[in-house]
């Protein structure tokens, strides 16, 4: 008897999945409740596994796209049953072996021709010499395959079409040198969706960038000086991003537009801070939340970066982990980027973009000093964010930043 494993339902928005990959091979033998293949939908990876105990056999194959309830295996009772032939392979016998390597038979030999045959009567050799023609060339339909003046007078259309010049072959373009061959892949479901989303947010959106600067100087001078401290009592490091999110917080008090969204005719505001934070995946782009920002210290703030990150690099991130977010940072950065314009995560209405720390020369107190400077950038949607909003929210940003103090004293 055996038992089939279905799709699982993983959502209510969720309609189907992609068979990622198989921990298990067909013929293993599988405990109950052992993992035995990974699902992906849109918005995260999911384990499946073992509905009862026994040998496993694969109906579905890596890549394939299942709808919910769809089945991907069956599990048989007992232990590994010998693994089933591949595809079109059959025994073969001793009695076959010595066929396959059997001469092929060989032609029968053709009978004796006439002395006749290829000869061409008077008039027909008068007729293909006059032409030109080889008596050779011609295939005799008269007696004993004689060449009759008719055939002598047919062949002028083959001289004709045999003498007629070939189209000189089309020149052929070198090959250029060095490899050039492609790689093809199936988009997986995450970049699907995370393309659609981008295009959606780019042509229903007024999506507006605005830009500064932040001296990240009196931010690298506190870190600097409590870092060890601070990971000492905490377990986790003092990074940039628990600021940031800090001063976003801060912030969106005091702009709550930029903390909005639109559903319908209505705009929506929230009293809560659920930041969503972009991170790199191996699969692609998520945005994990973390959830009631406003209220939590710089400590509570890293580790939940950090517990998320771990979890996105795993590919272990839940639905709910990845929803309901009200605004976003992404840190460009990490990777080099100097300066960019971020696309909003819809249905938020702006994102924050924080990019890489370069010493340059600046104005301070009437002097040029070199400071390391960041260039933020924040996109919003124009349709609920005003002008006066984004760039007054974005100044603010840039001085809880620049006076860390105020972090502190919420001033």
């Amino acid at each position: 008897m055996s038992l089939e494993i279905k799709v699982p339902p993983v959502g209510e928005s969720i309609t189907e999945v992609v068979l990622s990959q198989w921990l298990k091979s067909d013929g293993d033998v599988v405990e109950m409740d052992e993992v035995i293949a990974e699902l992906e939908s849109d918005k995260a990876t999911f384990e499946l596994t073992a509905e009862q105990a026994g040998t496993l056999r694969t109906i579905a194959a890596e890549g394939d796209t299942l709808a919910i309830g769809a089945v991907v295996c069956k599990i048989e009772d007992g232990g590994a049953a010998p693994g089933p032939k591949a595809e079109g392979e059959s025994p073969k016998s001793d009695a076959q072996a010595p066929a396959a390597v059997a001469e092929a038979p060989k032609a029968s030999e053709s009978g004796k021709e006439s002395y006749a045959s290829g000869t061409p009567s008077p008039a027909a050799g008068k007729i293909l010499a006059e032409k030109g023609i080889e008596a050779t060339a011609v295939k005799g339909t008269g007696v004993d395959g004689r060449i009759t003046k008719d055939d002598a007078v047919k062949a002028e259309s083959g001289k004709a079409k045999a003498e007629t010049p070939k189209a000189a072959p089309a020149p052929v373009a070198p090959a250029p040198a060095g490899a050039r061959s492609e790689r093809r892949e199936k988009m997986s479901p995450l970049r699907k969706t995370v393309a659609k989303r981008l295009v959606s947010v780019k042509n229903e959106t007024a999506m507006l960038t605005t830009f500064n600067e932040v001296n990240m100087k009196p931010i690298m001078d506190l870190r600097s000086k409590y870092k060890e401290s601070f990971k000492e009592k905490h377990g986790v490091g003092l990074g940039f991003m628990s600021f940031f999110t800090k001063a976003v917080t801060e912030a969106l008090k005091d702009f709550p537009a930029v903390n909005a969204r639109i559903e319908g005719e209505e705009l929506v505001y929230n009293n809560f801070a659920d930041i969503s934070i972009a991170v790199s995946a191996p699969k692609g782009l998520v945005v994990p939340v973390i959830r009631n920002a406003e209220s939590m210290s710089l400590a509570d703030i890293e580790k939940s970066v950090l517990a998320l990150a771990l979890k996105a690099r795993d590919g272990k991130l839940t639905i709910e982990e990845m929803t309901g977010g009200t605004f976003t940072i992404t840190n460009g950065g990490v990777f080099g980027s100097m300066m960019s314009t971020p696309i909003i995560n819809a249905p938020q209405s702006a994102i924050l973009g924080m990019h890489n720390i370069v010493e340059r020369p600046i104005a301070e107190k009437g002097e040029v000093v070199i400071r390391p400077m960041m260039y933020v950038a924040l996109s919003y949607d124009h349709r609920i964010i005003d002008g006066r909003e984004s760039v007054g929210f974005l100044v603010r940003v840039k001085q809880l930043l620049e006076d860390p103090a105020r972090l502190l004293l919420g001033v």
